[in-house]
């Protein structure tokens, strides 16, 4: 069961972080990269590993368009 909310939040944040390539929208992995860390959260509690990798590449996708962005230096 939290491997298919970790998937579910891991989806979620990876629809927002796409929509967050989009230029002067960088500021929204501000929100993104939290919410896919609790979603890697109640993945490393499941016994599963898809939603916690799903959840891992989305915090890399952000954290990679933030420091892009000049949003992490």
């Amino acid at each position: 069961m939290l491997n298919i909310a970790s998937l579910l939040i891991g989806l979620i944040a990876l629809v927002l972080a796409v929509v967050a390539f989009i230029p002067l929208l960088g500021w929204a992995n501000w929100v993104i990269v939290p919410v896919a860390v609790v979603g890697l959260a109640l993945g490393a509690m499941s016994d599963r590993n898809a939603g916690r990798n799903l959840c891992i590449v989305v915090i890399v996708i952000g954290v990679i368009r933030l420091m892009l962005g000049g949003g992490i230096i």
